[in-house]
């Protein structure tokens, strides 16, 4: 078999949609390829190395069968970006290394964003000889811009030039939405691009017989990074509780934030019940009513991946973020839109919700259409044709 190298920024043992990704891509691509991964110590979203990997510069592992090479990194989650930015030059200087002194294949799969270490990796790997994947998952600084962590200005221009030559110099992008796909059209027409969604691989779980009618409140629940672009602690000021229970599964930036409006407010049905590992999530998930999937702005190019994980459980979903993830849940009929950042509107659509109409009737059509339009092993194979 042919070699091929993944090189990402987020990698298991690290939570999240990134993590995941890029995992179930190696899985997905190792019946036909040796695969190796490139990745930092895991850090994410601590900000902080693990346990297990303190204090080294390279550790080399196996993870089911594939090849994993983890490099040192300066980790942080600093709110500061000057800081942030000596992390993704650590690592890039990490991976400056590695080229320099170790075979690299012929094939290469990049992880963007971050886009500095995507630019770092394609500046070093550009060759006739090999052929380069770029795997966008963000539109940066796009998307940056719009979630206020970037100003225009001359670091704005710098990162557009950057983005613009991560598009030029590699030889197949891949989109997981179409935004991201039309975006990078207007920059090089001549490109060869495939829309790759980040869809799941996920076990099959027998769906809950019936819904609890016992508790006349609609459930609804949350799973996920807790960030600032989810704005959960601004939605739980904003939510009107007075027929709803509202349950938190996660970790992230804004978890002692969430914790504190908790402790001020015993007396609404909030619950938070920390981060599960994923298996362990996805059961849980299965007795509540709704899974709600908020975005504090609407970021061209993002189709949060929660849509496909929770719509392959049978989850009825309430989608809180324009864009393409609306067009989704209203083509694929799987739940309920509010216009994105109007929460006079969520709470609206949160009342015309019925708990009875919630059936377990309901929840298989939608596993179904999941079953049936998010094929990730389906998706993997057309990605094979073009490799």
């Amino acid at each position: 078999m042919k070699d091929l190298l993944i090189i990402t920024s987020y990698f298991p043992p690290e939570i999240g949609a990134a993590s995941n990704r890029i995992f179930h891509l190696a899985e997905g691509l190792k019946s036909d390829y040796n695969v190796k991964v490139l990745t930092p110590l895991p850090n994410y979203p601590t900000g902080k190395v693990f346990k297990p990997y303190k204090g080294k510069l390279k550790v080399e592992e196996s993870l089911n069968d594939i090849s994993v090479v983890r490099l040192w990194i300066r980790a942080s989650n600093s709110k500061n970006k000057l800081i942030r930015l000596v992390a993704m030059l650590s690592y890039s200087l990490s991976l400056m290394w590695y080229f320099l002194w170790h075979k690299i294949p012929n094939k290469v799969i990049i992880q963007s964003p971050p886009l500095l270490v995507a630019f770092t990796s394609v500046l070093f790997l550009r060759s006739k000889k090999r052929r380069l994947i770029l795997n966008v998952s963000d539109l940066w600084p796009t998307a940056g811009l719009e979630l206020g962590a970037i100003k225009k200005g001359f670091s704005y221009r710098v990162l557009k030039r950057i983005e613009r030559f991560n598009y030029n110099n590699v030889d197949l992008i891949l989109g997981q939405s179409k935004e991201i796909l039309d975006h990078i059209s207007n920059i090089n027409a001549s490109k060869q691009l495939l829309l790759y969604r980040n869809y799941p691989v996920i076990t099959s779980y027998e769906l809950l017989s019936e819904t609890d009618q016992a508790n006349d409140k609609l459930t609804i629940v949350y799973a996920g990074l807790l960030g600032v672009a989810q704005g959960i602690y601004t939605l739980l000021n904003a939510l009107d509780y007075k027929s709803i229970q509202f349950h938190i599964y996660g970790s992230g930036a804004e978890e002692e934030l969430i914790k504190g409006f908790i402790s001020e407010n015993p007396d609404l049905p909030i619950y938070f019940h920390g981060r599960l590992d994923r298996n362990e999530l996805h059961k849980a998930l299965l007795k509540y009513d709704v899974a709600i999937i908020p975005l504090l702005n609407r970021i061209y190019g993002s189709v949060p991946s929660k849509i496909f994980e929770f719509a392959n459980l049978g989850l009825p979903l309430l989608y809180f973020g324009g864009g393409e993830g609306e067009s989704i849940i209203k083509d694929y009929h799987l739940g309920w839109v509010a216009s994105a950042g109007d929460y006079k509107n969520l709470n609206e659509t949160i009342e015309t919700i019925s708990k009875k109409d919630i059936t377990p009737e309901t929840k298989k059509r939608i596993k179904a259409t999941a079953d049936s339009r998010f094929d990730f092993y389906k998706q993997i194979e057309d990605l094979k044709a073009v490799l």
